[in-house]
């Protein structure tokens, strides 16, 4: 993608330099470190972090001097070729505080608002990636929003930053992921949309590993005598304490506390005049032995003090030292915490040792204690790096690479992907795949997209098993594999059954997970099957995936009909879902959105409607890269009961819990997603179902003409239909005209020139009204609406239906669809007429 490109990336909030410094180490360039506190920041001059002196920037952020510098330093960069900044990363300062308790805690919402300041920098700077890394609590925090109200920070970052980046937000304990102890954090990766298409952020997530025990970490330690220094390693050495008090833990086994002592002058105590006065016992890990066996404990900031949590070593009478504390950090040795070699520091004279540790050790230990471990920051820089190596092609380079390299032929696709000779990135090779699959028309396969992908990964259910059984019942080239991978990482033994109808994409396939390490706990079984006649013999776990939207003809869909609850349906997606809801006990599936409210699906919506639906994300029209169809994806319980949906909106950007049986409500006639108490007011001043509805589908451009003559009747289309619905409105170019006697054999002829029936444009959000009119007739663009009884509508009424409040109504009624807006048999129901304003 960048190749031969240097790599940058800017640190706000950085301390000592501690996590960031895995970006170093990953070979990208520091642009701009920004950091409050100066001894820190001459930390990271030690160790070379910036190129230039004006990128170590210590000043307040919030001003707007100290942002000016760091624009001038992206600039400066930009004279060097550097056309964008890779990374953004963001550690601010954050109490873990409810947004409830915002009231109490108002200097913690000032202080926890920094993170704005971030995400301002964020909107200025632009970054491919950005990241923050926090307490687990961070998303949920309270903090002061633009707008200036009281937000969580989570809802702050996705209302600013969502326009251009798909964000996920990973609560990790960081021992699982490389680091060397139990620490639980928020990690937050954002990717610019531009290349949305080619990684989503759960990709650059550092990999899940077994964790590490303290013997493993530093049980190849020396020992150290009281107050001892080692004599190879300045940093190999601990801050003493009064002697009277090691007698406390001296004789402490393993996860025993000093307060568990029997004899109380071993217990922690002050002696006051005379007498012993224990000290309280607020936390049960202070004073505490840990142990050789379990993982290492988590750092804080006093990891000097024998009073502070989980500070004492396993065996010896005194606190970790400063090198050890680097190890269960992963901070590499060759970090510099002051300006001397170790082979320097270690010639230094004791006494010299002594004063320089005195000086500098509590300033160490704290910037430990508040760094990100260097390995979580390192994973992630290769993982983006690794990316940004690549190439990644759009469709027009796609095609051409196609074209250039024969790969329609299936042995000069599998030979192009097993030898990747332009080094492309694995959406791109997939991409291929897909688009040299001479069947993808015939089974409506689309390509999965990541952004979709990395949405429903967010949604997908945890499960607390040793083992689980997926199924992926039509695989295609794998799309949805990784984010499985990823989301099921912890899981002992993931079992994954991938079918495909098409025996060279379960091939393709194979080649290109041999591309990428496989995860030690999967384990992976190719299917060449027709999944909807195969009998899997197994209950699954879940069952996730992206099936086919073909509609088959009557006699091929024949034999899948046999099994199927919904007899009404040829579209094979509804045949995969049928199937799935069968054998498994979750189900999340990417479907046509038209499931919502067509009569086709109608038995479908009655089977779901009993069902648990945990979540309905709405992509609108994104979901496939130039197919225009809308899609949702359903995450659907099949063991609970009903109870609250989730339904997300991409397109408009809103997220909101319903109670199921709200929004699958039998008095209307399909379910209404976004219904609100707006629409439920609405619906208690109309009337329903009072028209029928007829669509002509006979009138075209091939018996109608744009020539006014004497024998022909005028073609009333949708733009025909003034935006009040008060009259016909003329534009050259685009009325037409039918010959009267071509209409007579028509079916629209029995409404023409009959007051009694009304029309109304169809596929429109803009409804209106109007009463046929004499020597007209309509085609397919308008809809006639006709009474199901004597009704004469008011003009008020007429009015209603253009009026902004109506409009509002018939979007939340037709769930803000865009492409499936006939007024059909069902959605005909909802032209309510105002019960003060019906004459009949």
């Amino acid at each position: 993608m960048l190749k031969d490109k240097t790599l940058t990336y800017i640190s706000l909030f950085s301390c000592a330099g501690v996590g960031c410094f895995g970006f170093k180490k990953a070979g990208f360039e520091c642009i701009a470190t920004n950091e409050l506190i100066e001894r820190r920041l001459n930390v990271q001059k030690y160790n070379n972090k910036c190129r230039f002196e004006s990128g170590y920037i210590c000043d307040d952020i919030t001003t707007d001097e100290t942002k000016n510098k760091i624009f001038t330093e992206i600039d400066r960069w930009k004279g060097l070729g550097n056309d964008r900044v890779d990374v953004l990363i963001a550690t601010p300062p954050c109490q873990g505080m409810s947004v409830a308790n915002h009231k109490k805690a108002e200097n913690e919402i000032v202080r926890n608002s920094l993170v704005v300041e971030s995400v301002h920098l964020i909107q200025k700077i632009a970054p491919r990636f950005f990241i923050f890394e926090n307490v687990a609590a961070f998303m949920k925090t309270g903090c002061t929003a633009p707008d200036g109200t009281v937000k969580a920070i989570g809802d702050v970052v996705y209302e600013e930053l969502s326009d251009k980046y798909i964000i996920v937000s990973r609560i990790l304990n960081f021992k699982n992921y490389g680091s060397n102890s139990s620490r639980t954090r928020t990690v937050v990766i954002g990717v610019s949309k531009d290349m949305a298409e080619y990684v989503a952020p759960i990709e650059l997530y550092p990999t899940y590993v077994e964790e590490r025990t303290l013997r493993d970490v530093i049980g190849d330690m020396p020992k150290l005598e009281w107050g001892e220094i080692c004599p190879t390693d300045f940093y190999h050495s601990f801050r003493t304490y009064p002697e009277e008090m090691r007698c406390w833990i001296h004789d402490l086994k393993q996860g025993q506390s000093a307060f568990d002592n029997e004899d109380e002058l071993k217990r922690p105590h002050k002696i006051v005049d005379g007498v012993v006065v224990p000290n309280k016992q607020k936390n049960g890990d202070k004073y505490t032995r840990q142990y050789w066996d379990k993982v290492a404990p988590c750092i804080h900031t006093r990891n000097d003090q024998l009073a502070s949590q989980n500070t004492v070593h396993p065996e010896e009478d005194r606190v970790f030292s400063i090198r050890e504390l680097m190890k269960i950090m992963t901070i590499p040795p060759e970090f510099k915490w002051i300006d001397k070699t170790l082979e320097e520091l270690n010639a230094l004279p004791e006494k010299n040792k002594r004063a320089l540790l005195k000086k500098e050790e509590i300033k160490i230990r704290q910037s430990i204690g508040e760094a990100v471990p260097t390995e979580i920051f390192f994973q992630i820089a290769c993982n983006i790096r690794s990316f940004m190596e690549q190439e990644h092609f759009d469709n027009s380079m796609i095609n051409k690479t196609i074209e250039d390299y024969q790969l329609d032929s299936p042995d000069n696709l599998i030979d192009f992907i097993v030898n990747n000779p332009l080094n492309l990135g694995s959406a791109s090779l997939a991409r291929i795949a897909e688009l040299t699959n001479s069947k993808r028309e015939n089974n409506a396969a689309y390509y999965t997209n990541k952004f979709i992908v990395n949405e429903i990964y967010k949604q997908l259910p945890e499960f607390e098993k040793n083992e689980i059984n997926i199924l992926e019942p039509s695989v295609g080239v794998g799309n949805f594999l990784p984010f499985l991978f990823k989301k099921y990482e912890n899981v002992k033994r993931v079992n994954i059954d991938v079918a495909d109808i098409d025996r060279k994409n379960l091939q393709i396939l194979q080649l290109l997970l041999q591309k990428q390490k496989m995860p030690s706990n999967v384990n992976i079984n190719y299917i060449n099957t027709d999944t909807l006649l195969y009998n899997f013999n197994k209950r699954y776990d879940l069952v996730v995936g992206n099936p086919p939207f073909s509609k088959l003809k009557a006699k091929d869909a024949k034999k899948y009909l046999e099994n199927n609850i919904n007899k009404n349906t040829t579209n094979t997606f509804e045949f995969f879902l049928e199937k799935a809801l069968a054998i498994s006990d979750y189900v999340s599936m990417i479907m046509p959105k038209a499931i919502l409210n067509t009569p086709e699906f109608s038995d479908t919506r009655e089977i779901l409607s009993h069902k648990k639906i945990d979540c309905i994300q709405d992509y609108g029209e994104n979901g496939f890269k130039g197919v225009l169809v809308e899609t949702i994806c359903m995450f659907i319980d099949t063991v609970g009961a009903p109870n609250e949906t989730k339904v997300e909106s991409l397109t408009l950007k809103q997220s909101v819990i319903q109670k199921q049986k709200y929004i699958t409500d039998t008095k209307y006639p399909y379910w209404i997603i976004y219904r609100d108490k707006f629409f439920d007011n609405i619906s208690q001043r109309l009337e329903f179902d009072k028209f029928t509805v007829f669509r002509d589908r006979q009138i075209t451009n091939s018996n109608t003409t744009q020539e006014k003559k004497a024998d022909c009747l005028r073609v009333i289309k949708s733009r025909n239909i003034s935006d009040d619905g008060k009259e016909i409105v003329d534009i050259p170019g685009y009325d037409s005209y039918i010959k009267k006697e071509t209409v007579e054999s028509l079916s629209a002829y029995k409404y023409v020139g009959n007051q009694n029936v009304y029309l109304t444009p169809n596929m429109t959000y803009k409804p209106r009204v109007m009463r046929n009119t004499k020597n007209v007739v309509v085609n397919g663009s308008v809809a006639v609406l006709i009474p199901k009884e004597d009704i004469h509508l008011t003009e008020k009424q007429m009015e209603y239906f253009s009026s902004d409040e109506y409009r509002k109504f018939y979007q939340i009624a037709r769930n803000y669809q865009t492409r499936s807006l006939n007024v059909d048999a069902t959605s005909v129901f909802f032209y309510g007429v105002l019960k003060e304003n019906c004459n009949g």
